[in-house]
């Protein structure tokens, strides 16, 4: 979708080829627009900062209201041209916004070089700029992002993050800005699921499935609780090997070399990089 995207994705597929892992399969992906799961992402402030949640708050109902956020989408799912967001050093003698998040979850946070974009990247940018603060971004693991707010190690989680009640352990939620639901992709040559039409007609066949079936998430995310099964989030899960990746990215990369026979993440993540990589084959 994006040259710059397609740029990283082609070289992190060239390199897995040259790795030789797995066989060579349909190299033409695509998604099974059938939402699995209904969701809602908010960013996860600091319990000790409800003036700070406050401000956020209004921040989102602002650029919802003037039309700001629609142009950072456009950027993203239309013609617009993302723009690179850069972190400053953190220094506790300065008024800094710290921003953790997981770099690797297209087309909300990833990265270029040293630079950051991303929907979530550049509404950080953005929000920074409105408190009148230096915004600093802390790249880490997914799982790590609810819990580093908590520990007073950054101010706000922006991270595609799910409204989900056991992270309310560590954070409080902002209002929502974003719906989302989670989503199969598989090979453009599976034709297993071409003719269903809801969630159930494709839950009945993963139900069919056992351990020799391999589903790639990305770890820590709701797809991994969708597959594995999560009682608080009312889901059962399903008898299958379930991999969890650092990114959705590579997931995706997986499956195409044969290691695994499918990928659920999330849908804006599964669109923007099924596209990214079908127009490098």
């Amino acid at each position: 979708m994006k040259k710059i995207l397609a740029l990283v994705v082609a070289t992190l597929m060239l390199t897995v080829s040259l790795t030789g892992c797995g066989g060579s399969g349909s190299k033409a992906l695509k998604v099974i627009n059938i939402p699995l799961t209904q969701e809602e992402y908010a960013f996860g402030v600091d319990k000790n900062q409800p003036e700070l949640l406050e401000e956020v708050n209004k921040f989102i109902a602002k650029i919802k209201s003037d039309g700001t956020f629609d142009e950072i989408l456009e950027k993203y799912f239309g013609d617009g041209t993302p723009e690179q967001v850069i972190s400053a050093e953190l220094d506790p003698t300065k008024d800094q916004l710290v921003v953790a998040t997981n770099a690797g979850f297209e087309p909300f946070e990833y990265m270029e070089g040293d630079k950051y974009l991303g929907i979530d990247m550049e509404i950080a940018a953005l929000l920074a700029e409105h408190l009148g603060k230096e915004l600093v971004i802390s790249n880490m693991d997914f799982d790590a992002v609810c819990l580093s707010v908590g520990q007073g190690k950054a101010d706000i989680a922006m991270a595609g993050l799910t409204i989900k009640e056991d992270r309310k352990e560590y954070v409080m939620f902002s209002d929502k800005y974003y719906d989302a639901a989670q989503m199969l992709i598989v090979k453009e040559s599976d034709n297993t699921f071409d003719d269903f039409k809801t969630a159930e007609d494709v839950e009945k066949i993963l139900n069919s499935k056992n351990k020799d079936t391999k589903i790639g998430v990305q770890g820590g995310t709701t797809g991994q609780f969708y597959v594995e099964g999560d009682p608080d989030w009312g889901f059962d899960g399903y008898d299958v090997e379930c991999v969890a990746y650092k990114s959705g990215s590579l997931a995706v990369q997986d499956m195409l070399n044969g290691n695994i026979d499918y990928v659920i993440i999330d849908e804006a993540p599964a669109h923007f990089i099924t596209e990214s990589m079908n127009k490098m084959n």
